[in-house]
């Protein structure tokens, strides 16, 4: 970002800065009964107050914008309205600021010691999005992690990182952080890898659910945007939070699997011996061995295991005496949408291995 801003930027600024306070100001806010104490109305408003910076402004835009799409009381005040005018002031702000030529010749980033183009990107509130990323995401971070729990070492302990800090805080970053993630396609998303992924862990290590679901799905974006070789030396760490996070509660489960599914075949896909494919696939079985009946939980793996399965091809010989039980099992079930998905992945499993020398054959 340039050190000096113009005067038509900051005019503009202004502007679309007030147009947003006084929208949120008229916005009526009633807090969660869970956390009576905290204003994420009063933690936007802050965000707009005079002398607004472009970095503030938005991560306003960010948290108003990710309500669309949000399953948390914290954000759940925010109406229709509210998000959409968010988005199309975060746009008409950042078109003028990349007209504005006497502050923009050219749109060249240093990013982890990579130059990034950005001048190739025709949508201005991108450009923006990516600029401000490396500025925002190590503060969102931060935030994340003062509610999360510490193990403390000296006292063999858990306690809170910052004690009295309350999550809704965390679950607001969360929410902007995937906000800013989701916006940014290939190839510009790889290059923010080093950026992207420390503050999706941390996500992913906190203990509320409502924060790890935000890092999940920031996850599976980058999966789907990324090349193996951008994800680089992260790739143990990402999937040892993988295997970590296969407890998560219901809620999430499906963007556990889906997210442990996408990261596993993306940097294991030359590799099918790998031992982080029967690590994650070991560690799905138990759970839904010991919860069988759990209808939620066998959909959502049915749905998305696929990937992996393709992935480890014939070597799904090995897990034939976990996988057939619960297939059999979930054949009975009551609902069609179990049976369906049983079919289509016995069909995956017998195009992959023919069922060679398997005592499954006859069933």
């Amino acid at each position: 970002m340039a050190n000096s801003t113009s005067s038509s930027i900051l005019h503009n600024l202004k502007l679309c800065s007030d147009h947003l306070k006084n929208s949120l100001s008229s916005t009526q806010y009633t807090p969660p009964q869970f956390s009576p104490e905290v204003s994420i109305k009063s933690k936007l408003q802050s965000l707009l107050e005079t002398q607004t910076q472009i970095k503030d402004f938005s991560l306003c835009c960010a948290a108003l914008a990710s309500a669309l799409n949000s399953t948390t009381q914290h954000l759940s005040w925010v109406p229709n309205s509210l998000s959409l005018s968010a988005i199309a002031s975060f746009k008409q702000f950042a078109k003028v600021f990349y007209d504005d030529d006497s502050t923009h010749t050219n749109c060249l980033l240093k990013v982890h010691d990579l130059d990034l183009d950005l001048n190739d990107i025709v949508e201005s509130e991108k450009k923006l999005v990516i600029e401000m990323m490396l500025d925002v995401l190590p503060l969102l971070k931060g935030n994340i992690k003062e509610s999360a729990i510490d193990v403390n070492e000296e006292s063999d302990g858990i306690s809170a990182a910052s004690a009295g800090v309350p999550v809704a805080y965390a679950v607001l970053a969360a929410y902007q952080f995937r906000w800013f993630v989701t916006q940014v396609d290939a190839p510009y998303l790889g290059k923010l890898c080093h950026l992207v992924i420390p503050c999706a862990l941390t996500a992913l290590d906190h203990w509320s659910p409502e924060v790890k679901a935000q890092g999940m799905i920031s996850f599976i974006c980058l999966a789907k945007k990324v090349k193996a070789s951008e994800i680089g030396g992260y790739a143990d760490v990402i999937l040892d939070a993988c295997c970590q996070n296969v407890a998560s509660d219901d809620e999430i489960w499906h963007y556990v699997v889906e997210m442990s599914v996408l990261l596993v075949t993306l940097t294991q896909q030359s590799n099918p011996r790998s031992s982080w494919y029967e690590k994650l696939l070991n560690e799905m079985l138990s759970h839904l061995e010991r919860q069988p009946r759990n209808k939620q939980r066998r959909i959502a793996w049915l749905t998305h295991i696929e990937p992996l399965f393709n992935g480890l091809g014939l070597i799904l010989l090995a897990h034939f005496r976990r996988l057939f039980p619960l297939f059999f099992k979930w054949m009975h079930a009551d609902d069609d949408e179990t049976v369906l998905l049983v079919l289509h992945r016995l069909v995956t499993v017998l195009r992959l291995t023919w069922i060679r020398n398997s005592s499954s054959i006859e069933r």
